[in-house]
């Protein structure tokens, strides 16, 4: 086993808490191991004055940082894995998911109002073509506006009078202790959350022995099994996490249900299926569920979308 780790990150305070969260779990498991961090910029944070989706979403936040991964100039890599498209580069894994934070999307309101209260034509920000086709399938009235930038930078723009709310996920909010400016959560039934959104990846490269311990202290099977099947729709589905699909799994009574939804952008073609499997049965299961929402219309959903 190695005595020094570095893990990569994005610099963002969001990137870094959670690039910490891991530094600090792997600390605690095996105190004679030094973790560093290294802060790597990806083109995701370059780009600020444009949605993600208009610039190609694929590995917009990973892909620098997969390189220096490559390159063996850090030994971990720390995602959101909601950023993490369906493919990986070659000699790449994911090693480790630990346990998901709140998976779902929220509401963050100028005056407190819900969701269902604002007037017609309100202004709602988003940075993502996923949440807004699903706030127009249930709100056709309202605006959509793209909205870029941190966190903070977000809440101050809300705050300015440019957006009557904006929709965020929960998650992020929670770790910067932040919950407090949260008005209302939307959960799977009102808008289905973004593959992965709430859990870490930890990324790795294949087959790295020095790694395996401590991989093994970090991951969560509950939440790995949940993942994965989401993972497999993406993939099978051949998207990024920038394009208007989204799939949540969660563990009923030992069971792992999946659902999905392919949505256009204006929220008017929908499409949300629901699916059933084993643990052993999810990777099966999510391609099967991609399958099932592409054949009843997603694929023209896709097909029209004009997205790089």
């Amino acid at each position: 086993m190695k005595s020094n780790i570095c893990i990569g990150t994005r610099g963002s305070t969001l990137a870094l808490w959670q690039a910490n969260h891991v530094k600090q779990s792997i600390e605690k498991a095996f105190p004679a191991i030094r973790v560093d961090i290294k802060i790597i910029k990806t083109t995701g944070d370059r780009i600020t004055d444009r949605p993600l989706a208009m610039v190609g979403g694929k590995g917009l936040f990973v892909k620098e940082i997969e390189t220096a991964l490559i390159e063996g100039s850090i030994d971990l890599a720390v995602h959101s894995m909601k950023d993490m498209p369906g493919e990986l580069p070659e000699g790449l894994v994911i090693g480790a998911i630990p346990e998901r934070a709140n998976p779902f999307d929220v509401l963050i309101s100028a005056q407190g109002t819900l969701f269902k209260n604002y007037p017609q034509g309100a202004v709602i920000g988003t940075s993502s073509l996923r949440r807004g086709s699903q706030l127009k399938h249930m709100r056709p009235d309202l605006e959509i506006k793209s909205i870029r930038g941190n966190l903070n930078t977000r809440l101050k723009k809300l705050k300015s009078g440019e957006y009557a709310a904006i929709v965020l996920a929960a998650a992020g909010l929670e770790r910067l202790g932040q919950g407090s400016e949260i008005t209302e959560y939307l959960t799977e039934t009102d808008m289905v959350p973004a593959v992965g959104q709430g859990a870490l990846c930890i990324e790795t490269r294949e087959n790295d022995p020095d790694m395996a311990d401590v991989l093994s202290t970090l991951d969560h099977d509950p939440t790995r099994i949940c993942v994965t099947g989401e993972r497999a729709f993406l993939k099978e589905i051949e998207g990024s996490c920038h394009i208007p699909v989204a799939c949540f799994g969660k563990i009923r009574d030992s069971r792992i249900l999946l659902t999905a939804v392919v949505a256009s952008e204006d929220g008017e073609s929908f499409i949300k299926e629901t699916i059933e499997s084993t643990p052993e049965q999810v990777v099966e299961k999510g391609r099967e569920l991609a399958k099932l929402v592409l054949d009843k219309g997603g694929q023209r959903i896709l097909e029209a979308l004009n997205i790089p």
